[in-house]
């Protein structure tokens, strides 16, 4: 009888413990991206996850919450525990430039989220149709000064929305802001030549670049772009203040504890450094650019600044 019991205590124990590997073996990474699949935030997203899993030692997933401008997925996150086991893809957009842009936010960057990585810059390239006599930053400002340029955009209050008021005020000239719902409908007026110019996304570019359908300028950037070494940026001809960088970064709970955020910044770093994860990024357009938690969270604090000062000087107003 002793045995007996003795090898029921021993089954339950053995059984115990393989229950407990079995689910610490299960846990799943969640990356979260307010974007349908496809887009280019969805796609660095992706990128990351084979080498991730194995950074970390267990699966990763994107998972897309698309929609109110980035609410749904900060508050899946919110709403999530604070384990570290679900993060945040975001460009800047929803972070930096929405706390601004809307009065009823649902949900505070510096007070909400814990910063992990900064993961990829996009620069802002201006570009304009290729029959355009504008073929450098000089052109454009001289062309600008003698009539208004009209200027698309992916919507009110966007990054090309934004870079084109910094750029306006920066060489005091008269563009004409042209939103449209989507950065695709903006390049494709561009491309028909109904519209002068548009700042994008290098990725978002490159295709219609490479195939002649749309000429670069210039770039909003303290310094030319690995791929595009020709195109010179405002700031080399002396034009100052123009920087406009659409950077896409990791964020995690605010209560997520430091030993997480640690191990998850490492796990990053050494993804963002791997060959193969840094060739498909770079062969985007996008550029690699870990960062610890710090300096995203003063990155994020920068931008806010930033572009809410041109919000409020601009007055600008969400759609």
């Amino acid at each position: 009888m002793q045995r007996q019991h003795f090898m029921k205590i021993l089954a339950a124990t053995l059984l115990a413990g393989l229950t407990t590997c079995a689910a610490a073996q299960t846990k799943t990474t969640r990356i979260l991206v307010a974007f349908p699949p496809g887009g280019p935030v969805d796609f660095v997203a992706r990128t990351l996850t084979e080498q991730l899993s194995k950074e970390l030692g267990q699966p990763v997933m994107v998972e897309n919450k698309a929609g109110a401008n980035g609410a749904i997925a900060a508050d899946t996150l919110l709403k999530a525990p604070a384990d570290g086991q679900t993060l945040w893809l975001t460009s800047v957009g929803a972070v930096a430039i929405n706390p601004s842009l809307y009065a009823a936010l649902s949900y505070d960057p510096v007070r909400d989220l814990a910063p992990v990585s900064l993961v990829v810059n996009n620069v802002e390239m201006l570009v304009v149709n290729p029959n355009s006599p504008v073929n450098s930053p000089q052109d454009f400002i001289a062309t600008a000064k003698q009539k208004p340029i009209t200027m698309a955009s992916s919507g009110t209050g966007s990054v090309p929305h934004l870079a084109m008021e910094l750029l306006a005020d920066a060489t005091r000239t008269d563009l004409v802001h042209v939103p449209y719902k989507g950065a695709a409908p903006a390049i494709t007026d561009v491309m028909a030549g109904h519209v002068d110019a548009f700042f994008g996304d290098i990725p978002g570019l490159m295709g219609h670049i490479r195939s002649g359908k749309l000429k670069p300028v210039a770039l909003a950037s303290t310094r030319r772009h690995p791929l595009f070494p020709e195109v010179k940026t405002f700031q080399e001809i002396g034009v100052t203040g123009v920087d406009s960088d659409n950077w896409y970064a990791l964020f995690a709970h605010k209560n997520t504890s430091a030993a997480d955020l640690e191990r998850l910044n490492q796990a990053v770093r050494r993804t963002l450094a791997h060959e193969s994860v840094r060739t498909k990024l770079l062969a985007s357009g996008a550029e690699p650019s870990a960062s610890s938690s710090q300096e995203l969270n003063n990155l994020l604090k920068h931008d806010m600044a930033k572009w809410g000062r041109v919000i409020r000087d601009k007055k600008v107003k969400a759609d």
